[in-house]
């Protein structure tokens, strides 16, 4: 079955690339990326050495993966999202030297299944994204998230929850709904979890 990449797209021969996946116009695949099947990376997005793309991940124009970036199954990241990789930038070392792959230390972003980040957020590695968060857009985010979060703001904090759905959780006596699918999840500290029905 193989992939498509747009014929303006760059895509290193050494990246892995999985059945169904697609690369639009002008964006840029470096060299050992593995990306799983059926994504999605639009146009201008940047993918970069070595990271790490599960299945069915969407990747919106312009937005940039830097390594070591790994992203879980079912990601999204908006428009001109931002992974960052270096705790402290610069372009120079102290003796004014141009500064080299080797004299700074790669840090990545973590994002868990289902987790999505939306437009021009940007995610200040080294920072987890748990599963099925939610980052809205313009958001900063400096430390973890937790599976469920909804977090906004600069820099980035927890104004609630939502469900797999992505929308936002309602209460409803001492748990949690989804208004979409009517899973019910309970809360404990700064974590929440789903209710199994047997």
């Amino acid at each position: 079955m193989g992939y498509f990449a747009a014929p303006s797209a760059d895509v290193d021969e050494r990246a892995t690339i999985g059945d169904g996946s697609k690369v639009w116009h002008l964006a840029q695949v470096r060299e050992d990326a593995d990306l799983g099947e059926n994504c999605v990376i639009g146009r201008g997005a940047y993918i970069g050495t070595g990271v790490h793309l599960g299945d069915n991940c969407k990747v919106q124009n312009y937005a940039l993966v830097y390594e070591p970036a790994y992203l879980d199954d079912g990601v999204f990241i908006g428009p001109a999202v931002v992974l960052t990789n270096d705790t402290y930038p610069r372009a120079i070392n102290p003796d004014g030297s141009l500064k080299s792959g080797d004299d700074w230390e790669l840090v990545g972003v973590t994002i868990k299944q289902g987790a999505a980040i939306g437009a021009r957020a940007v995610c200040v590695a080294p920072v987890t994204i748990g599963a099925w968060a939610t980052v809205a857009a313009g958001a900063v985010v400096v430390k973890d998230v937790p599976d469920h979060a909804l977090v906004v703001g600069v820099p980035a904090r927890r104004v609630g929850w939502v469900g797999r759905a992505g929308h936002p959780l309602e209460r409803e006596g001492g748990q949690w709904v989804c208004p979409a699918t009517g899973q019910r999840y309970e809360e404990s500290g700064d974590t929440i979890r789903e209710v199994v029905t047997p």
